[in-house]
């Protein structure tokens, strides 16, 4: 339902649109109402494949595993569709991937259908085809069960204090990463294949390190080879179904998928529908051969709008039957799946895979390159109302305000989307980090908010292990040692009342805070070791430069860049617990040490307790444009960076630019599981309460305004960011009105002029959510923005809802 603002004054709803025409709605309705479930087939295939290519290198077995799945999986070409390509063989189904873990599949097998959030069906057969054959072959032979078993025992028990976090890495295959899907439209499969064997044939037979290069170009010939079977089969297939189609409508369009996907990917696209169709395939494929998320589709309105504009000037094609092929996309996009151990899904609630849609921005010369299919795509968010994919709208001083008007009109309908990125900060970002300048005005984004170089970034961005800097102040406050566990890996220099100023806690909390880092960084090394020896990816590999040229997988150092974050989550309660220690234990004294940390052992239900809590509540807060708790946020941000540039990772000095770490604050909804782990805290904070996400101001925390939130968020080291998340929720009524939006396109237009890098709304208003969590029949498809990335609310679990409505709702006046 949207919200709507009526003449007088009050709020009503009115239905959401559904799809610009009946075809859109039809399917729409379709996916809305099928439950996800798990389908074991590729599980099936990629078993055989494994069992019949065991002696072959990891590459080229896995180049060939992939080339048995897209030769054996079911294929559909559903009732009306136009655009074709399914990843299971049931809409909304997950496939498995038990190359990389096996364990959770089968422990949790019985869970899956009942869980509180990212429910997924199990029939018997699938449950018997896990049990019986999939889960004995891989048990023990998986990425997890390599990585858990190489990673250093001090990584694992700061696993377990909640200090880092990392099973999503070391439990799925690489992400984060835009293949070269221009190049696929440019030169189709066929010409990527003759760079293979060019650069095949100039190996040398008798160099050690050359000979070694074969089976990865080896296994992308395969791979691409059985992409181009991939596409044929559709093409039989709609061929059969159009001979037995007693609608001539329907079998001429049969008949026109048919020709689509004889043509492409093999061949160059020549046409709109074709360019859809083939960005599609090559998207499609990348999520079958890994279950890595955040797959992204780059800046779509560039690569297709010369397609879209040479049929409109043939009369090929119409504006509405363009806006029919997006939408239809969108639906596609909708339908990619994942499942997910429970111990990662609650760092990712709702289903998400964070592909991502970047439109807007400007050329590599600096000049605005909105274009139709900018606005198309705002259009079909509009219609479509899904929460994949996300969607960014880069921005910069040349953005036209029209262009922005439409962000903000698409953004008043409460789904995050477009999230909002600033080219005025993420192209010197890039720069600073090395990146060319006609590729730092390239830059799309991947999967929530990370800025990589469309088809020359390596895999991960960001995306590798979380470190919980609140969990480090706890750990700080109490002598290096986890009250929960008593677990103590570096000792500290004693508890609360040892220390006689807040700079003498916060020397002692950098030296955690770096040892911690530096078991983050040992858990992302292992966990890419791993990945470059036991899955790697040939397919996706062909389509990131310079991989086919220097005969190395992205793991290996093929990509032309390949600089990574981890996630740096809470820095908001750390900066807040500061300034409250400093403001009322050591200036004002209004509070002792002892009281403060019998307080917070207690979780303030000490006699007393409340009373020390409301002090330490009211100290000043992070997101109120207040230079001195400001800068506790920047300084340990920059710590945090200090010390991670001292390290590099395994792809360093093999190829790349780059090779380090920059920062990032896309903690997606890890922000509730991070805060589980953490007591009570001197910002106020309740044990086991979230904390902040990215660097949004804690909730309710925030009492001066948008703005005011905007020039807290500037004091932070943005440009050595590689990622920076912020999540601002305004009221709905503020923009029910034209006047209202205008204030909207104001307030990005001070988000651009502050360099910050990104910025997403929630619009829903509170009692909206709560009569959803009270009745999720009425709000099937109520989306909300969830941290970098949105989701349907009634798919999340109540701790994330309630962490939603708890967000600051801001005016616009």
């Amino acid at each position: 339902m949207i919200e709507t603002e009526t003449e007088n004054g009050t709020m009503t709803e009115t239905t959401a649109p559904t799809g610009c025409t009946t075809r859109v709605q039809r399917l729409r309705e379709r996916v809305l109402d099928t439950t996800p479930s798990v389908c074991a087939e590729r599980g099936l295939l990629v078993t055989e494949a494994y069992e019949m290519y065991a002696p072959d290198p990891p590459v080229l077995r896995r180049a060939k595993a992939l080339a048995h799945i897209l030769d054996h999986m079911t294929i559909r070409i559903d009732e009306g569709e136009l655009i074709v390509g399914n990843q299971a063989s049931a809409p909304r189904a997950a496939p498995l991937f038990p190359e990389c873990a096996i364990d959770f599949l089968v422990d949790e097998i019985d869970e899956f259908p009942h869980r509180r959030a990212d429910v997924y069906t199990v029939s018997p057969e699938v449950k018997q085809a896990i049990l019986g054959k999939i889960g004995p072959y891989w048990r023990g032979k998986t990425l997890y069960d390599r990585a858990k078993a190489m990673r250093p025992s001090e990584v694992n028990q700061a696993e377990q204090i909640g200090a880092v976090a990392g099973r999503g890495n070391i439990s799925s295959g690489d992400g984060h990463i835009i293949m070269n899907i221009p190049k696929v439209l440019r030169l189709g499969m066929t010409g990527i294949i003759e760079e293979v064997q060019t650069a095949s044939a100039a190996l040398s037979s008798y160099d050690a390190i050359e000979f070694g290069k074969r089976a990865f170009l080896e296994g992308s010939a395969i791979a691409l080879r059985a992409v181009i079977r991939f596409a044929e089969r559709y093409a039989a297939e709609a061929e059969r179904q159009a001979a037995g189609a007693s609608d001539a409508g329907r079998r001429s369009e049969l008949l026109r998928i048919a020709e689509v996907c004889r043509r492409v990917p093999v061949e160059p696209a020549r046409t709109f529908h074709e360019a859809v169709q083939c960005a599609w395939f090559v998207h499609l494929v990348s999520q079958i051969e890994s279950n890595g998320h955040s797959f992204s589709l780059g800046r779509f309105d560039q690569y297709t709008w010369p397609f879209y504009r040479a049929d409109l000037e043939a009369g090929r094609t119409t504006p509405q039957q363009a806006q029919e092929l997006l939408e239809l996309l969108w639906l596609k996009l909708f339908s990619i799946i994942k499942i997910r151990s429970w111990s990662h899904t609650r760092y990712g609630i709702g289903y998400p895979t964070y592909q991502n849609v970047t439109i807007g921005g400007q050329t590599n010369r600096g000049e605005d390159a909105t274009n139709d299919i900018s606005f198309m795509v705002l259009e079909t968010i509009r219609e479509t109302r899904l929460p994949q994919p996300n969607v960014s709208a880069r921005i910069h001083t040349g953005t036209p305000d029209h262009f922005l008007m439409e962000c903000a009109r698409t953004i008043r309908l409460g789904m995050g989307m477009p999230a909002i990125k600033n080219d005025e900060i993420i192209v010197p970002a890039l720069l600073e980090k090395g990146v060319r300048s006609e590729d730092a005005f390239d830059y799309a984004i991947v999967g929530c908010i990370e800025a990589a170089v469309p088809g020359k970034w390596g895999y991960r961005n960001t995306g590798m292990s979380f470190l919980n800097l609140l969990k480090v102040l706890e750990l700080t406050l109490n002598n290096g040692t986890d009250p929960a566990t008593g677990i103590q890996l570096l000792p500290g220099r004693g508890d609360l009342t040892a220390f006689d100023s807040i700079e003498a806690i916060y020397d002692a909390y950098r030296e955690q805070l770096r040892f911690y880092t530096r078991l983050s960084i040992e858990m992302d090394t292992v966990a890419d070791l791993c990945l470059e020896t036991m899955v790697p990816d040939a397919f996706c590999s062909a389509l990131v430069d310079d991989c086919i040229a220097r005969g190395k997988t992205i793991k290996e150092g093929g990509a032309v860049y390949d600089i990574i974050s981890g996630l740096q989550s809470g820095a908001a309660n750390v900066a807040d617990s500061f300034m409250a220690l400093k403001t009322r234990v050591f200036d004002e004294k209004a509070l002792t040490a002892s009281q403060v940390l019998e307080s917070m052992a207690a979780d303030f239900q000490n006699p007393g307790g409340e009373l020390v809590r409301q002090r330490l509540l009211h100290a000043p807060k992070y997101g109120n444009d207040l230079a001195e708790v400001d800068a506790f946020a920047a300084r340990v941000l920059n710590e945090y960076l200090a010390e991670a540039s001292r390290y590099h990772h395994t792809r360093y000095g093999r190829g790349p630019i780059g090779g380090g770490y920059a920062g990032s604050t896309s903690n997606i909804s890890a922000n509730v599981p991070l805060g589980a782990s953490v007591g009570a805290t001197p910002d106020g904070r309740r044990a086991g309460e979230p904390i902040n996400e990215g660097v949004s101001p804690v909730h309710g925390c925030d009492t001066g305004g948008p703005t005011k939130v905007l020039c807290s968020a500037a004091r932070l080291p943005t440009i050595k960011s590689i990622a920076q998340l912020l999540n601002l929720r305004l009221s709905p009524g503020s923009l029910a009105s034209e006047e209202g939006l205008r204030r909207l396109v104001a307030l990005l237009k001070g988000f651009r002029n502050l360099k910050l890098w990104h910025v997403q709304f929630n619009t829903v208003s509170t009692e909206a959510l709560l009569d959803a969590q009270r009745h999720p029949e009425k709000y099937r498809d109520l989306v909300v923005r969830v941290a970098g990335y949105s989701a349907l609310f009634v798919t999340l679990d109540k701790a994330t809802q309630d962490d939603i409505i708890r967000r600051t709702s801001h005016d616009l006046s």
